[in-house]
């Protein structure tokens, strides 16, 4: 299984492997999750 997204982006000047910001921009995050205000939300 992939790596899971952290809940919230910790705003690391890297953008550690598990950011949901960059896993969302990498297309890598897991099928009905989004990123809304920096936090991993269910998607609707």
């Amino acid at each position: 299984m992939a790596k899971k997204p952290k809940k919230k982006c910790c705003v690391s000047r890297s953008r550690c492997k598990r950011c949901p910001i960059r896993m969302l921009k990498e297309g890598t995050l897991p099928e009905g999750y989004t990123v809304k205000r920096r936090k991993l939300v269910k998607a609707a």
